[in-house]
């Protein structure tokens, strides 16, 4: 067994044994997927303030993410086809995510289904929801979150169209895989994924095969599929869903003020400032850059959030210290899966947060709550190199009293 020491080593297990159209699914953006790289180079602009002399004693990562106690303030985003990175990949992730005291959410394209997820793990998970067309299966896909008792359900208002991802399409990405020469020869290169196939049932969509209309197989998967991202979301879908849902709401996917503001009005428990992960909209600015924007436009409104580009528990002290409440991980604990299932995730896991408690130290705090723009030196122009115009839109929200 190698020495594990950084989310990169990881990275690379994860590369040599995960057949190369679903890593590529993991480590890929859309079109020239210069967003994709801006996520992790934006944060690297970012300096740490070092400070001496003083006491480092009985310091703290604990955190709460809309009201759940958390070990620190990192929560695993949902990521689709999980399942094909490692043999029940969900469910790994949900058990290495709940002995950890983080919170795991699961994607409406999971492998395993959320009724899975329920049955292997003994607290609450967090559930994500694409809005699709057919509205009997929308409100079915949530009945199941709350029979199985989510915490939370978190909302993707970024994903009403797909962005083109070079990599999946060159790769004839598809779940279980077809099978053909180039993908045969991959699959025989990694045995032990295999194997771990072999040893499951759990190989298609499980949340959609068996519960959307007329999807029984993977030909018909794909085409609905295809065919069910709605278009026409807008704020008053958007309500209907949290009046049906009538739990704790989070919307993903906001990456600009305006829309924050809306957001706030609305009333959502939380936002998170996310480019997908670099894969839809390339060409936007990087999420980190877009924080402290988002921060000024709504102050403590709503809490606050970020994804896309975290590979380090350094990366998270800058996120809090620009302004975000918690943060959200994807890459970084999918590389822990792909290499080594669910230990690999907890050391992701370990590996976050021992980088956070030991740099949160260095920059002279004890308390992740701390953390704040006094301990990070931000480039000059990085905030203000692009402007920002007036609001596109106005909020026709009444604000919600809480």
């Amino acid at each position: 067994m190698p020495v594990i020491t950084s989310i990169e080593d990881l990275k690379r297990m994860h590369r040599a044994r995960t057949p190369r159209m679903f890593y590529d699914y993991a480590e890929s953006g859309s079109y020239t997927e210069q967003t994709f790289r801006e996520n992790t180079t934006d944060f690297a602009r970012l300096k740490l303030r070092q400070k001496v002399a003083v006491d480092m004693s009985n310091r703290s990562t604990a955190s709460d993410i809309v009201g759940l106690p958390a070990a620190m303030p990192v929560a695993l985003a949902p990521v689709g086809l999980t399942g094909m990175q490692h043999a029940d990949g969900e469910i790994h992730a949900a058990r290495a995510a709940e002995k950890f005291s983080v919170p795991f959410c699961l994607s409406t394209m999971s492998i395993c289904s959320i009724e899975d997820v329920a049955e292997h793990t003994t607290k609450p998970f967090m559930f994500q929801l694409y809005v699709m067309k057919d509205q009997d299966f929308l409100a079915a896909i949530i009945e199941r979150a709350r029979k199985a008792n989510c915490s939370a359900l978190v909302l993707t208002l970024d994903l009403q169209i797909l962005g083109q991802r070079h990599k999946d399409l060159k790769n004839g990405l598809s779940a279980p895989p077809k099978l053909t020469l180039p993908t045969l020869l991959d699959l025989a290169m990694r045995w032990r994924w295999g194997m771990g196939m072999l040893q499951t049932k759990r190989r298609f969509f499980g949340n959609i095969v068996g519960h959307a209309k007329g999807v029984a197989d993977p030909s018909s998967l794909m085409s609905w599929t295809a065919e069910q991202f709605d278009e026409k979301l807008d704020w008053d879908k958007i309500a209907r869903i949290r009046d049906l849902w009538g739990g704790k709401l989070i919307l993903k996917g906001v990456l600009d003020p305006d829309d924050a503001r809306i957001a706030a009005d609305f009333g959502a428990d939380a936002i998170i400032v996310s480019n997908h992960g670099g894969r839809q909209l390339d060409g936007a600015l990087s999420s980190i850059r877009m924080l402290p924007h988002i921060v000024k436009a709504v102050g403590d409104r709503v809490e606050i959030h970020m994804d896309s580009g975290i590979r380090s528990g350094q990366d998270v002290l800058k996120a809090l210290a620009l302004g975000a409440h918690s943060t959200w991980i994807g890459r970084a604990w999918l590389h822990g899966l792909g290499a080594m299932g669910e230990a690999g995730v907890t050391r992701a896991l370990e590996i976050i947060r021992k980088e956070l408690d030991v740099s949160m130290a260095l920059c002279g705090e004890r308390n992740v709550k701390d953390l704040g723009p006094q301990n990070v030196m931000i480039p000059r122009g990085f905030l203000d190199e692009y402007e920002i115009q007036a609001p596109i839109r106005t909020s026709q929200i009444a604000p919600v009293a809480v």
